[in-house]
Formats: structure tokens, C-alpha cells, sequence
């Protein structure tokens, strides 16, 4: 028998962390006493035994926009395009963090988001570094616990009627479609890579992931996790969301060049480390960051440098 969803995701955010990351994370809330409720590390560092030259990725989930900015233009900014995202720089090591409210973290790990970003993200590892509380805590495993089953049930319908697809292939498949929902940086075939450098947990999660949609919507004949939508219904989604995952990345990259400090830098960094450009910001792009960063699209669509 499996472990339950619920329990996999809650043990795995309470993993442990490096110390330094969670210094970033309590740093990261105190600056938001009003409003903070807790602290996510994410993405491919969590692998990473040597941190130095990386960029951590942390989630702070507030309480709601208006306590943690107040009457700042950054308040409706991140409930009209959410996440905003800022910098952080602790004892030589650099991050950033994007801040979503406890509303929008359930909304967009969710069947019933517009976009991939957030539950893209957290179908894979997490750490909860820093909770408020118990409540908060509890808020945190209930969202993320739903970010893996609304990843495989808009894959299921895609893969081929005719083939039996072990859990790692849905894993593999669902992750493509992801990448192809938001402009990226990665080379061709790191979504794959994701599953391959850690199947075992895949594996694992996929099979409760199927345990819980068969739990909620009924097994199929077969005993199976059911198809919740056809395979014409799923393109149809998959090709919104990939429409939608795209304008939403230029509109972020825009907001950052105000909420992030040399962002362009960030983003020229960004870009050379994982598709190996070498893309060198000059002067008057950081004295005009939104244009210059604007400027950077085509020519990065063209070099296939971003997908």
C-alpha cells in the first residue's frame, strides 16, 4: 500500500535544509512581520551540497498583499500578476524570493489555475523552512499536496492511447508540457532530467498522486486513476495554458525590472548559466532595464536560448 499524499509532501517539506538557508528564510520573513505566514526553498538547489555562485529560490506566503506592503503600488502588483519577486543577499550567497498570499498559493497549485508557474514548480521537492504557526504550517501541506495531482491529471489524457506508460513517463511528459508553458532558460531535455535525478521519489509520489485522484474520482475498470478530462478537452488546456504561460512570463520579466534590483543582470545570468549564451548587458539596457530586457526576446527566441 502506498503513503498517503497528504503524508509524503508534509514529511518531505520537513526535511532538513542547509543552516544557511534557513538563516535566508527567517531573514526573509522578518521583513514582513505583519504579514508573514511562511518560508518555501525550492528548485534545483535543494540538490546542491555547495551553494556558493548559485541563486536560491524561496517562496514567502503572506497573509494577504495589502499587510505585507501596505498601500504601496506592490500590493495590487502581485494580486493582478502574482508572484512579485525580489533580491536577498546573506553571507556571500545571493537569492531571490517571490511572494504569494495564502489565497493565491491554494489557487495556483490548484486544477483551477490559469498558469503552470507555482504548481509546476511544486509538484517537485519543497522545504518549509519557517511556519508563523501550526495553522500555517497546515495551510502550507494542504496547497502543495494538490500541485502534483492537478500536474498528472492534465497529462494522463495527452499520453497515447495505445501505450502503457510507466508513472516516471507521466512524470517526464507532464514536466515537458510545463517547460513548453513558460519562457525558459534550460536546455532542451531538463524537464526529463528533473525526474531522472531523483526517480525513486518520483515513483513514490506518482503512485499516491494515482492513489488520490482514483480516491476522489472513482477507479477505473481497470482499477486505474481515472481520466478527468478527454484527451481533446486536455490539448485544449494544455494550449491555453501555454498562450497564457508565455504573455505572463514577458509581464513578470517587466515588473521585475522594478521590484529587482539589476534584474537584467539577473536575468542575463540566468540565461548564459543554463542554455550556454554568453550574453553581456550593456550599459544603457540596466539604465533602461524593461526596454533593455524587452530587447533581449527576439534574439533570444531565435539562438532557441529560451523556449
Amino acid at each position: 500500500m502506498t503513503d498517503s499524499l497528504h503524508f509524503l509532501v508534509s514529511e518531505e517539506l520537513a526535511m532538513p535544509a542547509d543552516p544557511l538557508t534557513s538563516a535566508m528564510a527567517r531573514i526573509i520573513a522578518a521583513r514582513y512581520p505583519d504579514a508573514a505566514r511562511a518560508v518555501l526553498f525550492y528548485g534545483s538547489c535543494l540538490r546542491e551540497k555547495n551553494l556558493d555562485g548559485l541563486m536560491l529560490d524561496f517562496y514567502l506566503i503572506v497573509s494577504d498583499y495589502r499587510a505585507a506592503y501596505g498601500r504601496r503600488w506592490l500590493a495590487p502588483a502581485n494580486r493582478l500578476v502574482p508572484p512579485n519577486v525580489f533580491p536577498l543577499e546573506h553571507e556571500g550567497l545571493f537569492a531571490k524570493y517571490a511572494v504569494l498570499s495564502e489565497e493565491d498559493l491554494t489557487r495556483l497549485c490548484g486544477p483551477q489555475a490559469d498558469n503552470v508557474s507555482v504548481w509546476a514548480r511544486f509538484a517537485q521537492p519543497s522545504r518549509l523552512l519557517w511556519a508563523a504557526d501550526d495553522r500555517a504550517r497546515r495551510h502550507v501541506v494542504d496547497a502543495i499536496a494538490s500541485a502534483a495531482p492537478t500536474l498528472l491529471q492534465l497529462t494522463l489524457p495527452m499520453m497515447p492511447p495505445s501505450s502503457s506508460p510507466g508513472i516516471l513517463d507521466l512524470w517526464r511528459a507532464g514536466f515537458t508540457f510545463t517547460y513548453d508553458a513558460e519562457l525558459r532558460a534550460e536546455r532542451k531535455g531538463r524537464s526529463v532530467s528533473i525526474v531522472d535525478v531523483d526517480p525513486d521519489r518520483y515513483e513514490r509520489f506518482g503512485r499516491a498522486v494515482l492513489d488520490d485522484i482514483a480516491r476522489r474520482q472513482g477507479s477505473g475498470p481497470q482499477g486505474e486513476a481515472p481520466q478527468i478530462l478527454s484527451p481533446d478537452d486536455a490539448a485544449n488546456r494544455w494550449r491555453r495554458l501555454q498562450r497564457r504561460g508565455k504573455w505572463l512570463s514577458v509581464v513578470r520579466l517587466a515588473k521585475a525590472s522594478f521590484t529587482y534590483a539589476d534584474g537584467i543582470d539577473y536575468l542575463a545570468w540566468k540565461i548564459n548559466r543554463h542554455a550556454g549564451t554568453n550574453i553581456a548587458i550593456r550599459p544603457w539596457q540596466r539604465r533602461w532595464p524593461l526596454i533593455g530586457a524587452l530587447t533581449l526576446l527576439p534574439r533570444l527566441f531565435r539562438g532557441g536560448a529560451i523556449r
